[in-house]
């Protein structure tokens, strides 16, 4: 027995290796196509470009970054999924691509037709105010709209809209709520007072710290870095979140090798200190977050799985 054993751990542990063995050697058969789920020059599409440069030098691999945008994400999904599953096309977008935003489209495609590379940044998502507007929190806001206070809140995503009237169902109250394409324009228009408070995912980290801005609540799970004592949304009787992350997926049933090696090589990048755009995601999003390969897959079906609950809960 005890033979028997040692036998299944020692082909176990063989199994490990070999498996280890073929992703440090697979390299692509080809250039890598990475299609890019963000606008040319904004910080997700600067982010994924140092990645692929960063691969580049590090791995000798070729890269030819190109722009899929719309749909937030689903237009970069249904492309990639007409791409080879060999390592040569793999796609950056967030994981609320893959999970509400699939899930709430057209498309017939799921999370689980996509192969997990690696996450590279998680968000510092929160709804933003100014300082010299007096409120602390968003408990201040909400208080300010019970009073009769017209409140325009600025979104980017149909996801955080639902959060959003989730919130508003909760409390009692109602927003004007306003639709931008991505953080940086909510950001502006907090700034420029075209609203009264928005989402924003990182970019309002300066502001914060000059003082300029204030983290009235966290989208998360969990505090921010900046403001942990910012209430969450379950804090305001939401039962759900806005986590997320960056994250590099393949089209689905990719290689087990080729999926290792690109994810590991894409989590190595960003963890790195002295590559720029790891000093980019420290600055902006707090450090790195990255998960991998296998882990990655079910992190992103539960993705999936959440948002049809979200969405049942919104049309009840």
């Amino acid at each position: 027995m005890k033979h028997t054993f040692k036998m299944l751990v020692g082909a176990f542990a063989l199994t490990l290796m070999t498996g280890e063995v073929l992703a440090a050697n697979w390299s692509p058969p080809g250039p890598i196509k990475m299609l890019i789920a963000f606008r040319a020059g904004g910080g997700a599409d600067t982010q994924a470009r140092l990645i692929a440069e960063a691969l580049e030098n590090k791995m000798g691999w070729k890269f030819i970054p190109e722009q899929v945008t719309g749909k937030g994400g689903v237009n970069m999904l249904n492309a990639l999924s007409k791409q080879p599953n060999d390592g040569t096309a793999i796609g950056m977008a967030v994981t609320e691509s893959l999970g509400y935003n699939l899930a709430t489209s057209k498309s017939r495609l799921k999370a689980s037709d996509f192969t997990g590379l690696s996450t590279t940044a998680g968000f510092q998502l929160g709804i933003i105010g100014r300082t010299k507007d007096g409120w602390k929190t968003m408990r201040d806001v909400i208080a300010a709209a019970k009073a009769g206070k017209k409140i325009r809140l600025g979104t980017m995503s149909p996801r955080l809209a639902d959060l959003t009237y989730l919130m508003e169902k909760a409390n009692g109250v109602k927003f004007n709520i306003v639709s931008y394409r991505g953080g940086i324009a909510v950001l502006n228009a907090i700034n420029a007072g075209d609203v009264d408070v928005g989402y924003v995912a990182g970019p309002q980290a300066k502001g914060v710290k000059a003082g300029d801005l204030v983290e009235l609540a966290s989208a998360l799970s969990k505090p921010l870095n900046a403001t942990p004592t910012a209430p969450k949304l379950s804090d305001l009787g939401v039962d759900f979140n806005a986590d997320g992350q960056f994250v590099f997926v393949g089209p689905g049933g990719m290689p087990a090798a080729a999926q290792d090696a690109l994810g590991k090589a894409i989590a190595g990048i960003v963890t790195d200190p002295n590559q720029k755009v790891a000093k980019i995601i420290k600055r902006v999003f707090g450090g790195s977050v990255t998960i991998t390969g296998k882990k990655l897959d079910a992190h992103l079906q539960q993705g999936y799985d959440d948002a049809g609950k979200l969405a049942k809960a919104v049309s009840q």
